[in-house]
């Protein structure tokens, strides 16, 4: 799937870099993510926890990543017969060689082992587990860390939880060279993509969204990716106001703005990019609106560079929208509740392995930060929905837009 941007190498340094965070003597427990049921006995297809890969590159559930002091060990769960006929049994020498971690015991030499040190240890850092259901996105979460968590409190009932997520964030916050030839071959693929199925001679052919997403899915794994880093978005019209409208089940018209909001994945890697094409020769009211989310977009592209605050850049971007929703007729006045009801969502988030990357929001940008910047208009009565999406990387002075090859034109 043509370059291999990571070795043995770049994972080593991740553990190395995670333990001179880490000041403590606590042992280090981390764990894979685990499968989940899709119906009867089958799963859904394996995402592996975004922290857990940084650390070691494995794609392997129920694994155990363990690392005290200079010692470091993965402990493999056990397969019983009839699934490892089904699922393969695990290569043990692969995971030396992708990870760099010599030692690798099966899961009764592994908990020995961890046992005897849990029970005389007074602290363990981790991973926090999620809540089992998370109200706000209404989604269950893994339960691999709960799981963990549940089996070394039943070692030792008192030992103290330290949560490595600050680290872990800190880290992956700043993208290395590899991770950036990562992120970039896949905005790459997206962007052949986008060109492909936008051609005006191709696009004319299709009658509905999900053909333009099987399109994409084709053209996304030809190119070299796994496939989406997340659910595409082809929404045309009014649907395009429904921020994510993953259904991708309508039926395209003459005459509506369709809003593209894709990415591909490479190497767990993620592009997020997103066009607003019209279907036809666009009116001046589309055209008006679009105008309006391009200035905004150039104007938020200008204010970022190292040394900004998030919240700071957001509240700077939310006020030049309000002018253009003024300029548009659709406010009377910059407000942030009459702001936010034509622009509900921020403008940046950062990239990387997952779309909505590991941050902290109130750290300040430093160079070699991937971010989005995506500002959008929807305005359902209209039927008109707008958003242009770019990704970029924070330098010295300011970005360089790492989907730059990509046209921004309404026609």
């Amino acid at each position: 799937m043509g370059n291999d941007y990571f070795n043995s190498e770049f994972f080593a340094a991740n553990r190395q870099k995670l333990r001179e965070l880490f000041t403590g003597t606590a042992p280090i427990v981390i764990t894979a993510n685990g499968l989940l049921q899709r119906t009867g006995d089958s799963t859904y297809p394996f995402q592996q926890d975004a922290n857990f890969w940084y650390l070691t590159g494995i794609d392997e559930p129920d694994i155990l990543l363990v690392i005290d002091r200079e010692k470091e060990y993965l402990v493999v769960a056990s397969r019983e017969h009839v699934r490892a006929a089904f699922d393969g049994e695990i290569d043990t020498v692969s995971l030396q060689r992708r990870s760099g971690i010599r030692h690798v015991v099966d899961e009764t030499e592994g908990w020995r082992q961890l046992n005897n040190r849990l029970r005389r240890a007074k602290h363990v850092a981790t991973l926090a587990a999620a809540p089992a259901y998370i109200e706000q996105h209404g989604l269950y979460t893994n339960p691999a860390r709960a799981r963990l968590i549940e089996r070394m409190k039943q070692v030792n009932e008192d030992i103290e939880l330290l949560d490595l997520i600050k680290h872990l964030t800190k880290l992956r916050m700043v993208k290395q060279p590899e991770e950036l030839l990562a992120i970039q071959a896949a905005i790459d693929v997206t962007i052949a993509g986008l060109k492909a199925i936008t051609k005006p001679r191709v696009l004319k052919n299709y009658a509905h969204e999900y053909e333009i997403e099987a399109d994409l899915t084709r053209l996304f794994r030809r190119g070299g990716a796994v496939g989406h880093a997340f659910e595409p978005i082809v929404a045309s019209g009014e649907r395009a106001c429904v921020l994510h409208n993953v259904a991708n089940s309508g039926q395209l018209a003459s005459g509506e703005l369709l809003v593209l909001d894709v990415g591909a994945e490479v190497q767990h890697y993620a592009a997020d990019v997103t066009r607003t094409i019209s279907l036809g020769k666009p009116n001046r009211r589309q055209q008006t609106v679009y105008e309006a989310v391009f200035e905004v977009q150039e104007y938020a592209k200008s204010l970022l560079r190292p040394g900004v605050i998030m919240r700071d850049y957001e509240g700077q971007v939310e006020h030049f929208m309000g002018e253009k929703l003024r300029e548009l007729g659709l406010i009377k006045s910059i407000e942030h509740d009459e702001v936010r009801r034509w622009y509900p969502h921020a403008t940046s988030h950062h990239l990387g392995l997952s779309v909505h990357d590991a941050a902290d929001y109130t750290v300040p940008l430093a160079e070699g930060m991937v971010l989005t910047v995506e500002p959008g208009i929807y305005i359902p009565a209209e039927g008109i929905g707008v958003r242009i999406e770019d990704d970029v990387v924070i330098t010295k002075k300011g970005v360089r837009v790492l989907s730059k090859r990509l046209p921004r034109v309404l026609a």
